[in-house]
């Protein structure tokens, strides 16, 4: 008995619940969307203005990176402030790139007085080959790297002068 309720039970759930059910298929075109990517500056200005070493083709360019927490970094700057007078007349542009802020790069210029062309640098320092500060790329006048320098220097010396002039 209990089983021919069961199966009565069974049978009039599968009737009532196998309705048909209308759906509408929306034939409405979705259109594409296009997402552009906004692209960063490697560097920019401390205006905010995008910079990239290729803007510089035709000069020689050293890049120091560097932070306002680095004793190292700090102590070589009155040196590169003095190598970058002495190398005015040999086509070089010294830029001085932080991954801070704007704002803390700006407040550190202000403090210290140097009269330096500082940047922020928007990348990561290990795509830049980059795991200690100071780290310095010198450029030649094609855009390619052609020296390397980790850690603080005495930029102003003869023989670091005579080494940036000798780039081609």
């Amino acid at each position: 008995m209990i089983l021919r309720i069961l199966f009565f039970f069974v049978l009039s759930i599968s009737f009532t619940s196998c309705k048909e059910v209308k759906t509408e298929v929306n034939t409405e075109v979705i259109p594409e969307v296009i997402v552009e990517q906004v692209s960063i500056s490697t560097y920019e200005d401390l205006e905010g203005n995008p910079i990239e070493l290729s803007d510089y083709k035709g000069k020689r360019v050293l890049v120091n990176y560097w932070a306002t927490w680095c004793k190292p970094c700090i102590e070589e700057m009155p040196d590169m402030e003095k190598a970058q007078t002495i190398l005015e007349q040999d086509n070089y542009v010294f830029l001085f790139a932080s991954d801070q802020s704007v704002d803390k790069i700006n407040m550190f210029k202000e403090a210290r007085k140097f009269q330096l062309d500082f940047i922020k640098f928007n990348g990561v320092y290990a795509e830049e080959n980059v795991s200690a500060l100071p780290a310095t790329f010198v450029y030649n006048e094609v855009g390619e790297q052609v020296l390397r320098f980790d850690g603080g220097l005495k930029w102003d010396s003869p023989e670091m002068i005579e080494k940036l002039r000798a780039v081609k």
